[in-house]
């Protein structure tokens, strides 16, 4: 929600664009700022008319496909600065991982005003951002969020950026929609090789304060122009909307909600389900379909616990895929921990924070998603519960912690097109031993904060307190 901060083949084209360059080199190509990209396609450096294009403008071969499977947001702060050593370590510890989907706002998040004035280009920080993603052999994906401060009524200049989150969450006025989809083609002319956008963010900015609902119609026309330039500039490209976030309210409350979907977790607000409804049906088109979501309530509860509240995601799920049929459906954010408004997750120890967090990934899959994205909580200091990797900023820092871990090997196995198999478990506890398996891979969680034992896939297991294990099969 961002609200605490503000094939095989795949993997050839990416190690032969990086063949030979490491990071240092790398670096000497984030200077390129007011210059207008070139077209998809060209040779890096200059094209016949003399624009730029930045990095690898080498668009990999064959189609791209509507789903990239389980990987990570890129927030404030990220591995793209610090010491060499530890910028080194995690994108190493990455690429070992295989291709990790990576997701970078074009504004905010660490990256700078993109168009501070009409026409004029800064994409320096940006640029750096999409140069560790390649270096890290990440699958790069573009969310196309925040404006300019001119689209939205601001003055134009970099100096005059107002980086407040009032401003962040304003859209951009109506007159400036044709603007915003051609910044939005801007950047796909400039990173070629990335193949899937998803068209803004949770719907910021457009709520109708008279009507007290979603404009849902503002989106879906600003969504409707950027998916045609996108597709002007590549038939191939792939983009997703509409990035609502899917609130839910107590099961208790009838004001205002919907009749389905609804569990022990909550029933949901109407007017999210309005607007999906809305942008499903007047979309020019979609690739794949987007939204974000947190498994417990508008009021930060979680029902009927931590673990049984990640049941909506599957609930959720199910009903987004009766509405889309066979478009993927991708979770751009996932919470299962209500945190405060510094976001400090310090009540859950890491090893309860991995074992809710990968039953939500399972209650995920078994809603129909096949990609997800857990939005890094990074921060600069030795402390940050609920880290991909210890900060870059430290000598020592670099290195991956236990959600990297679980997001990293949860990829590996359960990809998209993967088959998914029944499992036998008995245990005294079965219901707290939760289970997702294929024909490789078998993911236990032990949802007890004790030890438990159990037969799982016809092996016996001790399990720990809040145990996550993986059993090859």
């Amino acid at each position: 929600m961002g609200r605490h901060e503000w094939n095989s083949t795949a993997r050839r084209w990416r190690l032969t664009a990086l063949l030979g360059v490491g990071l240092t080199a790398l670096a000497l190509v984030i200077t390129l700022v007011n210059t207008v990209p070139g077209d998809r396609g060209s040779t890096a450096g200059t094209t016949p008319d003399g624009d730029k294009v930045h990095g690898t403008p080498v668009v990999p071969p064959g189609a791209a496909e509507p789903q990239v499977g389980w990987g990570f947001t890129h927030t404030q702060y990220s591995a793209d600065e610090g010491g060499d050593k530890a910028v080194e370590r995690v994108r190493a510890e990455l690429a070992d991982l295989g291709p990790v989907p990576q997701i970078q706002h074009i504004m905010g998040w660490g990256a700078g005003n993109p168009e501070p004035v009409k026409g004029r280009y800064d994409f320096s920080a940006m640029d750096r951002r999409m140069d560790f993603v390649r270096a890290s052999e990440g699958i790069p994906v573009v969310t196309l969020c925040c404006a300019p401060d001119w689209m939205k009524g601001g003055e134009p200049g970099a100096d005059n950026t107002d980086w407040s989150q009032h401003s962040l969450e304003t859209a951009p006025e109506r007159a400036h929609y044709k603007d915003f989809a051609k910044l939005a083609a801007t950047v796909a002319k400039r990173y070629p090789d990335v193949r899937h956008f998803v068209v803004w963010n949770e719907f910021k900015g457009f709520w109708n304060d008279e009507q007290g609902r979603w404009d849902y119609e503002g989106y879906t026309e600003l969504y409707n122009l950027v998916y045609k330039e996108l597709k002007k500039v590549d038939e191939d490209i792939m983009v997703g909307g509409p990035y609502l976030v899917m609130n839910s309210v107590d099961p208790r409350q009838t004001h205002g909600v919907a009749e389905e979907p609804k569990g022990p977790w909550g029933r949901m607000d109407q007017r999210i389900l309005d607007a999906f409804d809305h942008w499903n049906k007047n979309k020019a088109g979609a690739d794949f379909v987007v939204v974000d979501g947190s498994s417990y309530t508008a009021d930060d509860e979680l029902l009927p616990d931590e673990f049984g509240a990640t049941q909506k995601f599957t609930d959720v799920g199910k009903w987004l895929r009766e509405r889309t049929g066979d478009l993927p459906l991708w979770w751009a954010e996932y919470y299962v921990e209500p945190g405060d408004s510094q976001d400090d997750r310090d009540d859950w120890s890491e090893a309860h924070r991995v074992a809710v967090q990968a039953t939500g990934l399972m209650a995920m899959v078994r809603g129909g998603a096949t990609s997800g994205f857990y939005w890094n909580p990074q921060k600069r200091g030795k402390k940050c519960a609920g880290c991909l990797w210890t900060s870059t900023e430290l000598p020592d820092g670099g290195a991956g912690l236990p959600m990297l871990g679980l997001i990293g090997r949860f990829g590996e196995e359960f990809g998209p097109g993967t088959t998914y198999e029944k499992v036998s478990v008995a245990a005294d506890d079965r219901p707290h031993v939760r289970v997702l398996a294929d024909d490789k891979a078998v993911l236990v969680v032990n949802t007890l904060d004790r030890r438990t034992s159990a037969k799982v896939d016809g092996r016996r297991l001790d399990l720990a307190g809040y145990e996550v294990k993986w059993l090859k099969r």
